[in-house]
């Protein structure tokens, strides 16, 4: 394969015989060297250690993958990783597939993978018990923490894919052994997503409100049919135990068939060896329990017989050991014969006793000492009624000065007595009071009150007030007398 290269073959080095030399830009240069690889290598099958692993917020996944004395750098695109089988995982020996290419941005050569899978299962096998002990000295596998399932849940969450077989053998299995309400979380079974699916599912469950639009169940059923270790792997996903750990709701785990094991069989509350087998343990038999109620119903019949019987037989007993009413009515029946013959003799002998005494008080009672006390309390009487015609007659005697006290100042401050002296009120028709000129218009009707009487006037004109004359002899003030007349 020809490839332009900026030496001469035929020269030792690149000091001599570079005259002739092709002259390359960097951009060039960079992409010469991404066609060569990409063309001399194409698709290559590596084995390594996976070492750095990243996932930014694009969904795509940047990887090193390494032995003991290289490194090279890998990616997945977004639509690859999530058709993997495996998750990848720092530590995890796996075996990729891809194009090399290079990087001009960086001056850097990659691996693009295309497929990835685990070196072996003694690969996944150590990861796996790796992980096992981490979560297990974490407290998460212990027996203290795991919550008894329900005897029987009124809504059953089922976290598995609904179109897979597993859903219809649970469904078909609750309906022929206790028909119950079942709520379905799809997620994927398999591939890398799946262990952040089930990790979600499981603390949804949890989050639903117990009166919410979708109930939430009272037991959860993460279930998947038989595979494969790689296939299984997702449940092994450290989130999906630690879910599964702190679910409130109690969880059941049926993950593959007996013999396969993941960590979250350890986690869950209860492991079921099948999907089916978790169904079973979920509800008890419908048509058991309905016998059973019917034979506890009619052991209740017979016991209540039995102790019904046997109160009665108790009571028949007691009654043979009382005596007879005649004779427990006997003796009071003659005391109160007894009683009956003396009561009247007692009757007539009382009566005689209360007469004596009435008469022997009737002898020594006369009318002397009340005639006493009805006198003094006339006299008691005579002088209260006395002493408050008194007062009556000063209390009166005062409001009448204070009367005409008041009588006289109102009759001064009236505006009658003003009047007398010459004055006169003019109102208008409504009864207000013109006090200038200017409240009486020309045309206006008006009202004059003097002292005797009233007249109406009509106004024709309005003009200055008139001086008022002054008596003869006097003098009118000096403009600079201070003692001029108010007037």
């Amino acid at each position: 394969m020809a490839t332009d290269w900026p030496f001469d073959d035929q020269n030792d080095g690149p000091g001599e015989g570079l005259g002739n030399a092709v002259e390359y830009s960097v951009s060039e240069l960079s992409f010469a060297l991404k066609r060569t690889v990409e063309d001399t290598y194409g698709y290559v099958r590596v084995r390594g250690e996976l070492g750095r692993v990243s996932t930014p917020a694009s969904g795509h996944v940047y990887l090193d993958l390494k032995d003991d004395k290289a490194v090279i750098n890998g990616v997945i695109w977004k639509g690859v990783a999530g058709r993997l089988r495996i998750r990848p995982e720092q530590g995890l020996e796996v075996i990729v597939t891809g194009k090399l290419t290079t990087f001009p941005g960086q001056s850097k050569y990659q691996i693009v993978i295309d497929s990835m899978e685990p070196a072996g299962i003694g690969a996944l096998m150590a990861l796996l018990e790796e992980r096992r002990k981490m979560l297990a000295a974490e407290g998460l596998f212990d027996d203290a923490r795991k919550k008894p399932l329900p005897y029987l849940p009124r809504v059953i969450g089922v976290v598995t894919s609904p179109t897979g077989a597993v859903i219809r053998d649970i469904l078909h299995r609750l309906a022929d052994r206790f028909p119950s309400h079942v709520v379905v979380w799809p997620v994927r079974v398999q591939g890398e997503t799946s262990g952040a699916e089930v990790a979600a599912a499981i603390d949804g469950f949890n989050a639903l409100e117990p009166l919410g639009p979708v109930s939430r169940p009272d037991i959860i059923i993460v279930a998947r049919g038989g595979g494969s270790l790689e296939d299984l792997w997702g449940f092994n996903d450290e989130a999906v135990v630690r879910a599964a750990a702190r679910s409130d709701i109690p969880l059941i785990s049926a993950v593959g068939h007996e013999t396969d094991w993941t960590l979250i069989d350890h986690a869950a509350d209860e492991r079921a060896p099948t999907p089916t087998a978790a169904a079973e343990r979920a509800v008890p038999v419908r048509s058991e329990l309905v016998g059973m109620v019917d034979d506890l119903g009619v052991r209740k019949a017979r016991a209540l017989w039995r102790h019904l019987e046997q109160a009665k037989q108790g009571l028949r007993s007691a009654g043979r050991g009382l005596p007879r009413l005649t004779d427990l009515l006997a003796l009071p029946r003659q005391k109160f014969d007894a009683a009956s013959q003396r009561i009247e003799q007692a009757l007539i002998a009382n009566t005689r006793i209360l007469r004596s005494r009435c008469e022997r008080a009737a002898s020594q009672l006369t009318p002397r000492p009340l005639d006493r006390l009805v006198e003094q309390k006339r006299q008691l009487c005579q002088q209260a009624t006395d002493r408050s015609a008194r007062a009556v007659a000063r209390h009166v005697e005062r409001a009448r000065s204070r009367f005409g006290s008041q009588a006289k100042l109102l009759d001064t401050l009236s505006y009658q007595s003003v009047l007398k002296r010459g004055f006169a009120l003019v109102r208008k028709a409504d009864g207000r009071m013109v006090r200038t000129v200017e409240n009486a218009p020309d045309g206006a009707t008006l009202t004059v009150e003097f002292h005797d009487g009233t007249v109406g006037v009509h106004v024709t004109g309005a003009g200055p007030v008139p001086p008022r004359p002054r008596p003869a002899g006097r003098k009118p003030p000096a403009p600079d007398d201070p003692q001029s007349s108010l007037f």
